[in-house]
């Protein structure tokens, strides 16, 4: 295998029950066949990473631990190939908290949950991302998790690293059902781009060279990836 990528689904922000493997599993599963279809030639390893706890638990930021675990367990299996994050929800912080990780070259997080600004807590860390190229994704009606927040990270993070971009999902939620294709594909161009060294494509291009807020408020196209469609 020539790199590897972790899929990490999200979860809640306390809790020490055990993750639903079925919950997590389906939440990620059309996106890791897309992932893993576009790099097969490539060499490309794709796992899901189940949780000891559905809880990120505080301090203990348990998510992140098994997130960084997962990427050690790709060099015991694979040697010195890099490596990407894609989490979703609370998948997505852990994600860009593990991104840090020595093996770990990208990272893309969609829907990410972030915590609320608070002066009296430390800001969630940023300076672990410097070297990775970074990807957010986030649905303009989101309820369960907050936009302006990923932006706001997104904005710090660009400040120490210029490989930082932000689409946003125009009225779509959550879930980002309504552009589930587009997203699955800005996922896949990033990746392949970070990964290989593909070409990527012109909105993913013009998002990463662009200053904020442009390239960190970037709108994700109706249709976006057909060229790109097999």
């Amino acid at each position: 295998m020539c790199a590897a990528v972790v899929l990490l689904p999200g979860g809640e922000e306390v809790s020490d029950r055990e993750p639903s493997l079925v919950r997590g599993a389906t939440a990620l599963r059309s996106l890791g066949r897309r992932i893993a279809r576009a790099g097969r030639e490539e060499g490309l390893a794709v796992h899901a990473l189940h949780y000891r706890y559905r809880g990120w638990n505080g301090s203990e930021a348990h998510l992140a631990r098994d997130a960084e675990w997962a990427a050690d367990e790709v060099v015991r299996r694979y040697g010195d190939v890099p490596v990407c994050l894609v989490g979703v929800d609370m998948g997505g912080r852990a994600a860009l908290r593990a991104g840090g990780h020595e093996a770990v070259n990208s990272v893309v997080a969609l829907a990410p949950w972030l915590p609320e600004d608070d002066v009296a807590a430390p800001a969630e860390p940023v300076k672990q991302l410097v070297g990775r190229r970074v990807l957010i994704v986030h649905g303009t009606n989101d309820e369960r998790t907050d936009p302006e927040l990923s932006f706001r990270f997104a904005a710090r993070a660009k400040k120490v690293n210029r490989e930082v971009c932000r689409f946003e999902v125009h009225s779509d939620g959550h879930r980002l059902h309504g552009y589930r294709d587009e997203v699955a594909w800005l996922a896949v161009d990033f990746m392949m781009g970070a990964l290989f060294g593909h070409s990527v494509s012109r909105p993913v291009e013009d998002a990463l060279a662009a200053p904020p807020p442009i390239g960190l408020r970037m709108p994700l196209a109706a249709g976006f990836g057909k060229s790109l469609r097999r």
